[in-house]
């Protein structure tokens, strides 16, 4: 249970403002996920290929990245309780956007709805940091729970609304939702509603070199890129496997997703007995053997448990990579954490792209899969030479201090 003990006795954890962020971190999921399960329904609208069905996924995650950038800024400017208003605003009209229109009006529809997410996103985990001080870890993993769950029920409803020939009413429906949330956070208050600034502490010197940032930039591309590929192209590789005219298909990456969120519930327990690498290493082997199933599943068979070993597999890196952050950065490790941040939301952006722009040149989109497969791989063998990384961060701290 999460102590309430360091938080403002006008905010204790349980008062609306608490459930406003967390309803709005499950819709938040819904958006920035639907677009997998819904790729191939645009494919068939705007008679794309897979390159240019890529170009969604990588305008999604770009504009999401120029939203973080920008969400310090206006949390700083206008308090939280603007941001997130901005936020739901912004999500709204993309998604609504996006219901009918050509496909140029599609890019700009997810732009704006990614950039909505990218603002509210790091506003959300700060202020849930914030108010829970001295339990922090716990509050934010129930937070981004939320966001999972969204996230493996947005293919149902996309699935629900394909069966009634009605994709659009997933969009207006979402719409409805966010907006929906604007009236109670325009009358509740937020305290604290803006940002507490850190102490300066000028005397700190950098704790990493420039091979060491670099190295784990690209450990947080590989995997942003890899868990989005999955998420983007599992639904449309699921809809050319399968020979049924359901809809099972549109609801493949709530496997993936599902098996994710379970993931990040059970590695706590994990860790109990385990090194934070050693859980690392056993994930990874895991969403290896995942990644191999799917890319040779001949039907749903071989996908569904494909997909549940590839979630499974990579739920623990992104919290196991951040909370390394102090071996890795030593006490620059909140100077070093927009640039590695930003490379991941930059892989989240170009990898599923490449995906995209493979299959249409190739003709085979299980062959443009082995693109995460390989990055999953990757990340093993990152994790598997750690001890030597870990000796090298603890060298360059020690010459640092």
């Amino acid at each position: 249970m999460v102590s309430t003990a360091s938080l403002p006795k006008t905010f204790p954890i349980t008062t609306r403002g608490t459930l406003l962020l967390h309803l709005d971190f499950l819709v938040t999921g819904i958006v920035m996920t639907f677009l997998g399960p819904m790729l191939p329904i645009l494919s068939a609208r705007w008679n794309l290929n897979d390159e240019r069905a890529g170009y969604l996924s990588f305008s999604q995650f770009l504009s999401s990245m120029l939203g973080m950038l920008l969400s310090g800024v206006l949390v700083g400017r206008v308090g939280y309780r603007t941001t997130f208003i901005i936020g739901l605003v912004t999500m709204a009209s993309g998604v609504t956007l996006l219901a009918s229109g050509p496909w140029h009006l599609g890019i700009v529809a997810v732009c704006i709805l990614g950039f909505g997410h990218g603002i509210t996103t790091p506003a959300a985990n700060l202020r849930t940091a914030e108010i829970n001080s001295s339990g922090s870890a716990a509050a934010l993993n129930v937070i981004n729970a939320v966001w999972g769950i969204g996230a493996s029920i947005s293919p149902f409803l996309v699935a629900l609304a394909q069966r009634a020939h009605r994709p659009d009413m997933f969009l207006y429906g979402t719409a409805a939702a966010l907006l929906f949330l604007l009236a109670p956070f325009l009358l509740v208050r937020f305290v604290p509603d803006v940002r507490t600034e850190a102490r300066s502490q000028p005397h700190m010197r950098k704790a990493w070199t420039v091979s060491t940032l670099i190295m784990i930039c690209a450990l947080f591309f590989v995997y942003v890129g890899t868990e989005t590929s999955y998420s983007v192209w599992i639904a449309s590789y699921a809809k050319r496997l399968s020979s049924s005219s359901q809809s099972l298909w549109a609801i493949t990456p709530s496997f993936f997703w599902g098996a994710l969120l379970a993931g990040r519930f059970l590695a706590p327990f994990g860790l109990k007995f385990c090194r934070e690498t050693t859980i690392a290493k056993l994930g990874l082997t895991l969403a290896v053997a995942g990644g191999s199933m799917i890319l040779w599943a001949r039907g749903m068979g071989a996908l569904i448990p494909g997909s549940i070993l590839a979630g499974l597999g990579l739920a623990s890196i992104f919290p196991i990579s951040v909370s390394l952050f102090p071996r890795w950065f030593g006490v620059s490790e909140r100077n070093a954490s927009s640039a590695v941040f930003a490379s991941g939301n930059t892989g989240g952006a170009v990898v599923p792209w490449v995906i995209g722009m493979l299959s249409t040149h190739t003709g085979s989109l299980r062959l443009a899969l082995v693109v995460p497969l390989l990055g999953a791989a990757s990340m093993l063998i990152f994790y598997a030479t750690q001890g030597k990384h870990a000796r090298i961060s603890a060298v360059v701290s020690g010459q640092a201090n």
